[in-house]
């Protein structure tokens, strides 16, 4: 099932919004994180830095077998090997990825779709034990150059409402000018 409103730009548009790096590590990404879940890798805009960051691998999932492909083809380029790309539909069939067994999982502007919440438990169930997720999203302003409608694109708050339902806690929020917000949360007690 694709998100609402979810239709991609032309690489080089796209790419010109994110400083992937920087985001990143504001959102707590280190050398020292292990495997990652992400949730909609499209170009491997976030995909390829953060394979560069960490020392475990990325598992970068996405519906569209054009974005898996692109996002393969660009690691390979590069030889970059810790990057697993996965066509699946993991909003009705959730990653397939064991209970407890990433490090970090990525939500970058996804959260507009309709049941975020099964969403952000099904990133709950993946992480290990005091695993974090990371949340990106456009700021809720219509003045910004892309983003889902306004009629669902989530407000911070409501994106910690949300993880907090999932079972997250300890959210801090990042303001990532000039066109994004940042949250991470943390896996709270089973």
């Amino acid at each position: 099932m694709k998100v609402r409103d979810s239709g991609m730009p032309d690489r080089e548009l796209w790419e010109k919004f994110f400083q992937p790096e920087i985001i990143l590590k504001t959102l707590g990404l280190t050398s020292q994180t292990g495997d990652i879940a992400e949730f909609g890798c499209g170009y491997g805009t976030f995909t390829i830095p953060a394979a560069q960051i960490i020392q475990g691998k990325v598992f970068a999932f996405d519906i569209e077998s054009e974005m898996v492909r692109y996002t393969r083809d660009i690691a390979q380029k590069r030889k970059i090997n810790n990057i697993e790309t996965i066509l699946r539909d993991f909003i009705a069939e959730g990653t397939g990825l064991k209970e407890a067994s990433v490090d970090y999982a990525m939500l970058f502007n996804i959260l507009h779709l309709e049941k975020p919440v099964e969403l952000l438990q099904e990133a709950y169930r993946i992480l290990k034990p005091s695993g974090t997720i990371g949340i990106l999203h456009w700021n809720y302003d219509p003045s910004t150059p892309r983003g889902p409608a306004m009629e669902f694109r989530p407000k911070p708050e409501q994106c910690i409402g949300w993880a907090t339902e999932a079972g997250f806690v300890q959210p801090i929020q990042y303001d990532l000018k000039p066109y994004h917000y940042g949250i991470t949360l943390i896996k709270g007690g089973d």
